[in-house]
């Protein structure tokens, strides 16, 4: 098991409740390819750096998991087409 961390960049004009459904679909998709979530970081809206969409602003969440080698592809390949997701990046952390 590797040890791998999502970035997701969330749209800051929906609400708090669909804000939290989308992180919960995305901790859902770990867990279905067999990830094991260690921790959820949620840092807040924050500016961007350059607009997205129109939009100036996002919320950022790091979910740290472990999985196997073809978790991540999958997590990536259902996150891509997520509605209210800006941007995300999934990466290996070392151990």
């Amino acid at each position: 098991m590797n040890k791998y961390e999502l970035a997701l960049v969330v749209n800051a004009k929906i609400e708090d409740e669909a804000r939290a459904a989308v992180v919960e679909k995305a901790k859902g998709y770990i867990t279905r390819y067999n990830g094991n979530i260690t921790e959820v970081e949620e840092w807040g809206k924050k500016r961007l750096a350059y607009e997205i969409q129109k939009m100036r602003e996002g919320y950022y969440y790091f979910i740290q998991f472990e999985a196997d080698a073809a978790c991540p592809a999958e997590v990536e390949r259902h996150v891509r087409i997520m509605d209210n997701v800006l941007r995300y990046l999934v990466v290996r952390k070392d151990a």
